[in-house]
């Protein structure tokens, strides 16, 4: 763990803070103002440079690990937050894993594993959030926009991030009165290694085709969703799904 000064600003905790659209999140949060604590359950070296990247720019944040399914990990992650930056003001859960196979030939394994990381782990993330985040925060989970498109072999992943979308929404309700708002945000194609892996040059044009604006999304434009939604522009949008999709769903 690293971390740097403490500060009195907003602070933001981003799940999956070292990957493709979860760095950028946190890059876009920080030129905001926010501290920021960038979780990671994989590279440690991945969320050191999104946190060198961070400090460069004049930012202040700390890189965390941990399990987002397993509650006595996120538990410290939420008291890292606490420790060095005094709260929790923004939870952005861009953690997750998406592992395709057409519905008969899924393999049960390969489903719990996904939904432990995508259901279970936001769940776990949204309910320490419920608890911790002080008046005026903001929670955003991350859904997905093939829930809405439905090609063949997402049927599990999709499925998954239904749950999120149903748990985002009632959350939302269940806080009023906190001052707390809820939403999800679902990107459409978007150009991230876990999005790119497997797909030939031929179908990642297609899929770019597919949208008005003719291009793939990007995690810059994802975050600037995330931002919206954490920041004060986005206090009145509450209990809502943002499909972030260049109009392709």
């Amino acid at each position: 763990m690293t971390t740097s000064a403490q500060t009195t600003t907003r602070v933001a905790l981003v799940t999956g803070g070292s990957g493709g659209i979860g760095s950028e999140v946190a890059l876009a949060l920080a030129a905001d103002g926010m501290s920021v604590v960038v979780h990671y359950s994989g590279s440690a070296e991945r969320a050191e440079k999104v946190v060198a990247a961070i400090q460069e720019a004049g930012g202040v944040a700390v890189a965390v690990p941990g399990d987002v399914a397993d509650e006595t990990a996120m538990t410290a992650l939420f008291d890292a937050a606490q420790e060095h930056f005094g709260g929790v003001d923004v939870v952005v859960n861009t953690a997750g894993i998406m592992l395709l196979a057409p519905l008969a030939e899924m393999e049960l394994d390969a489903f719990d594993r996904m939904h432990r990381v995508n259901v279970r782990g936001t769940f776990v993330v949204s309910q320490l959030a419920a608890r911790r985040l002080r008046p005026g925060g903001a929670l955003v989970n991350f859904s997905t926009s093939v829930t809405r498109l439905q090609p063949p072999s997402y049927g599990a992943y999709a499925a998954s991030k239904g749950a999120v979308e149903a748990m985002t929404l009632i959350l939302a309700r269940e806080l009023r009165g906190r001052d707390v708002t809820v939403n999800a945000v679902a990107p459409g194609p978007t150009a991230t290694p876990l999005f790119l892996e497997g797909k030939s040059a031929q179908a990642v044009d297609r899929l770019a085709a597919a949208s008005p604006l003719e291009r793939l999304g990007t995690p810059e434009d994802i975050a600037r969703a995330v931002a919206f939604l954490a920041g004060p522009g986005g206090r009145w949008i509450n209990g809502q799904v943002l499909f972030a999709n260049g109009g392709v769903a």
